[in-house]
């Protein structure tokens, strides 16, 4: 099911219950979509506008790939929660059961796909943030602001959601590439997506407000 299609209340109302999908993983990817839509209405604010008309060709390509890239992380959303269900009938299997061992470490690899796709959007979604934080409109810096923050959250809560399953793979070569990538993105982005939020942020709280 495409959760993505129901209201933001009914989706809210669903990540409560005690069903396991949409989990972490759909929020990061929704979150991620969120924050990439915020650095898109930057873009959106800017363009047109004779102040920043020269910027605006490489803003409307920007925009142009933030469309695509809204759209691939709110289908990461359904995309999780499919990959899911392959681990949850996984943890079904009696445990003496021989073939349980190898179908969990398909399952828990299956698992890792989703969140590790969508922190490779959100990196390409902070690159896009960057720009729209330094050439868009100053009147919706903030909300740039606001995108990285948003970004930074999805990147964080989708490795999370990677860690949880290469712990428990036999196969440690394989978790540790996993591993190393996600902590490679992590490093790079969330010291970025700060460094947004920190520019954004000095715009309007400075030394000389007493603060």
């Amino acid at each position: 099911m495409d959760y993505t299609e129901n209201s933001c209340r009914e989706f809210v109302k669903v990540l409560a219950s005690s069903q396991p999908a949409p989990g972490g993983g759909g929020a990061a990817a929704l979150v991620g979509a969120v924050g990439t839509a915020l650095g898109n209405m930057v873009g959106s604010l800017t363009v047109g506008k004779k102040k920043y008309a020269q910027a605006e060709e490489e803003l409307l390509a920007l925009k142009e790939k933030c469309d695509a890239l809204q759209d691939e992380l709110l289908d990461q959303v359904a995309a999780d929660a499919e990959n899911f269900e392959p681990l949850a009938a996984a943890y079904s299997i009696p445990k003496d059961d021989p073939a349980r061992e190898e179908t969990l470490e398909e399952a828990s690899k299956i698992a890792c796909s989703a969140p590790l796709r969508i922190m490779e959007l959100c990196c390409e979604s902070i690159d896009a943030v960057e720009v729209f934080a330094a050439k868009g409109s100053v009147l919706a810096l903030s909300d740039a602001g606001c995108a990285a923050v948003c970004l930074k959250a999805a990147l964080q809560a989708a490795s999370l959601n990677i860690y949880i399953n290469t712990k428990g793979l036999k196969n440690r070569s394989y978790a540790k590439r996993l591993n190393s990538k996600t902590e490679k993105m992590l490093a790079v982005y969330s010291e970025k997506a700060d460094k947004i939020y920190e520019s954004v942020r000095a715009k309007y709280v400075g030394a000389d407000h007493g603060e």
